[in-house]
């Protein structure tokens, strides 16, 4: 598959929806990008620990000033 774009004067470029769709790359996603042969390969970053943010709720959040209440100190270790 091959497509047209544009490098910008900051070395930004717009990925073509065709070729955002063949390599799996999704909308404000990252990718590993490297220099192959003189070709440039983009991949789609599978499991990104920061892809995890805001997935998972809380059910009984414990406030920042009580957290101590909460901590089992019975080990004897602190």
């Amino acid at each position: 598959m091959q497509e047209y774009t544009t490098i910008t004067s900051k070395f930004q470029v717009h990925i073509p929806v065709s070729i955002r769709k063949a390599v799996g790359l999704k909308k404000h996603g990252r990718a590993i990008i490297r220099a192959e042969k003189k070709k440039i390969v983009i991949e789609p970053l599978k499991s990104d620990f920061l892809s995890l943010a805001g997935k998972y709720k809380v059910k009984n959040p414990i406030p920042v000033e009580k957290i101590r209440d909460h901590i089992d100190y019975s080990d004897g270790k602190r």
